[in-house]
């Protein structure tokens, strides 16, 4: 009897106009953030949930908060969460976002505020607002009984990391260069990485916080007016709701 081996699933994404139905089925301002951020950034959840206001750059000149980076940006940085959450790389980095980006956090924060009295809100960019702990930090498990949620409303799978990459995919099939993807949404100017043609780096593309990395805004046509304006922890068996 023949044996053939089956093939590993590939990545999975959405199309834009299933990314346009997410964060409209949403019922929250701050769960419809959290998927637009996704679907703006393709950062992973893990980094969305890790999240602290002090990384959200979003004038268009941060200087005044000793930034030198240029646009609304966001910093995504590895740190201990209360909430477990954690970035996978160790090295910080930055990602350019849209004005529709900008004007969900906007949304977000009047919910917030609305929501929390001071004495209650954290530092935390995504944090519980009707249940659960209020003020302190979403959870994995609570995202992804969100996107569960989500899918259920829609009528198809969604889950965080389709988010990513659905956002890679988008870029690439927009004709940004795939090295571009590759790193973390810029430029290298290392000389041993464009001799090589992108293909060697002596960091292994860890770019922020090397000197010759810089963001490349060139994506960002690909992803304006596509999304509406307004996310990697192991599954954890017990299932806690906090929201």
């Amino acid at each position: 009897m023949l044996k053939y081996s089956a093939s590993a699933e590939g990545p999975q994404w959405l199309s834009d106009e299933q990314i346009e139905q997410l964060p409209a089925a949403a019922v929250r301002v701050r769960d419809r953030f959290l998927v637009s951020l996704l679907a703006c950034t393709g950062m992973r959840i893990g980094e969305a949930l890790g999240l602290h206001r002090q990384d959200m750059h979003l004038l268009s000149n941060s200087e005044m908060l000793g930034c030198q980076v240029a646009g609304p940006h966001v910093h995504v940085r590895r740190r201990l969460n209360a909430n477990g959450a954690l970035a996978k790389s160790r090295f910080s980095r930055w990602i350019l976002v849209t004005e529709d980006l900008v004007d969900g956090y906007a949304e977000y924060l009047h919910e917030r505020a609305a929501q929390l009295p001071a004495e209650m809100d954290g530092d935390g960019v995504f944090v519980n607002l009707y249940a659960g702990r209020r003020g302190q930090p979403v959870t994995y498990v609570a995202a992804r009984d969100m996107f569960d949620r989500l899918a259920r409303r829609v009528g198809f799978e969604a889950r965080p990391h389709m988010l990513r990459h659905s956002a890679a995919t988008r870029w690439i099939r927009a004709g940004i260069d795939r090295d571009v993807v590759q790193l973390p949404y810029g430029n290298c100017t290392e000389p041993t990485t464009i001799k090589a043609g992108g293909k060697s780096c002596p960091l292994r593309f860890q770019c922020v916080g090397c000197g010759f990395y810089r963001p490349d805004p060139s994506y960002l046509p690909a992803v304006e007016g596509t999304h509406p304006p307004a996310a990697h922890r192991p599954r954890d068996r017990r299932r806690t709701r906090h929201s």
